[in-house]
């Protein structure tokens, strides 16, 4: 797998360390991906305190949110298929109705409950082949419409043994074919609550990533937390730029998760509408601010990758993002003026297409 930004702070840390600076810098795989926690500024103990416990509360959200290995969102996936209802905790919960929010907003472009297509394609799981699907079986499931309109949350109660009394919410849905995969959700989510974590205990300079979705807490020193872009197709960085406290970077690419066959590529990133890969788009990144920065770096970089090059502005747009960018299948990237004026390009002849 490729990941999808480069951590230019790794490579000033032994510089801050021979001067004397405080970086602490931990590396973890989780979410199927690399994540990595950076501290600047705090005592050795502090920081390993705070790293590690961002580590543990990484790996209770991967134990609790796997869609194909037993967990409490693949306990429910099982109860849907059967037609039944079951009730899964208030975080899960709260989850699943801000996800539903956002697919509304994006309409339907970001939609957890495709987690069927997923599968057919063969992108849940560790390793996965080259191989095309049936066609029969995705036009099935295109043709079932899953969404995350179909669930229905009910308070549990414990009379009717469905709960344990902990304020669970029963979840149901009124059509079999909804299987949530929050692969695109989960680690946003994740990021504002290691954010969270570390405010807690004091640490006020950190830059939190993982798998290239990017959270930055105050700032490395004298200067904010430098990151690059990754280039889709070449080692090393498409662009860099500055990342200020409390702001949040994410891409959507067709790198990640991938085969080619018949010379044709096939990413992970699935159009709801036709049940197949995204073409014509090889990355979206976008630049996120404020309350629950980290997940919507994660939410809402899909929509605008599946709305490809004709409408990835309209749907940046409806979604308030003003800083985004796409690299459309020839390497063109196009983006937003706020988006310009915070990068700097490594390859200053990359074409560009600017948007008002």
């Amino acid at each position: 797998m490729s990941f999808r930004l480069l951590l230019l702070p790794l490579f000033a840390l032994l510089a801050a360390c021979n001067s004397g600076s405080q970086t602490y810098e931990q590396q973890g795989y989780v979410f199927g991906t690399l994540v990595e926690v950076t501290i600047y500024g705090e005592d050795e103990a502090r920081a390993k305190a705070g790293i590690t416990a961002v580590m543990q509360e990484f790996q209770r959200l991967h134990d609790k949110l796997h869609a194909w290995r037993p967990s409490e969102l693949s306990e429910l996936n099982v109860a849907i298929a059967q037609g039944k209802s079951k009730a899964v905790s208030p975080e899960l919960a709260a989850m699943l109705q801000d996800a539903a929010r956002v697919s509304a907003q994006s309409d339907g472009l970001f939609d957890p409950a495709i987690g069927g297509l997923i599968q057919a394609w063969g992108f849940q799981a560790d390793d996965f082949k080259a191989v095309l699907p049936d066609g029969k079986k995705i036009a099935a499931l295109v043709k079932a419409n899953p969404q995350m309109s179909d669930l229905a949350f009910t308070p549990a109660l414990p009379s009717a043994g469905l709960s344990h009394g902990n304020g669970d919410v029963v979840v149901g849905s009124r059509n079999r074919a909804v299987k949530i995969d929050l692969g695109g959700y989960a680690k946003g989510y994740a990021l504002d609550r290691a954010a969270d974590i570390l405010k807690q205990q004091g640490i006020r300079n950190a830059l939190i990533n993982i798998g290239g979705n990017v959270l930055a807490l105050g700032q490395h020193g004298s200067r904010a937390w430098r990151i690059g872009i990754q280039h889709p197709r070449k080692p090393g960085p498409l662009a860099t730029l500055e990342l200020h406290d409390g702001e949040a970077i994410g891409t959507s690419g067709d790198y990640q998760r991938f085969f080619e066959l018949g010379g044709k590529r096939y990413c992970h990133l699935i159009d709801p509408r036709t049940g197949y890969p995204v073409q014509g788009v090889q990355a979206v990144t976008i630049l996120t601010h404020g309350a629950k920065a980290g997940l919507l770096s994660d939410e809402s970089s899909k929509p605008l990758f599946i709305s490809g090059v004709q409408g990835w502005l309209a749907a940046a747009q409806k979604m308030h993002l003003d800083e985004a960018l796409l690299v459309d299948d020839q390497g063109a990237v196009h983006l937003t003026a706020a988006m310009q004026k915070r990068l700097k390009f490594a390859d200053e002849s990359t074409v560009r297409k600017i948007e008002p």
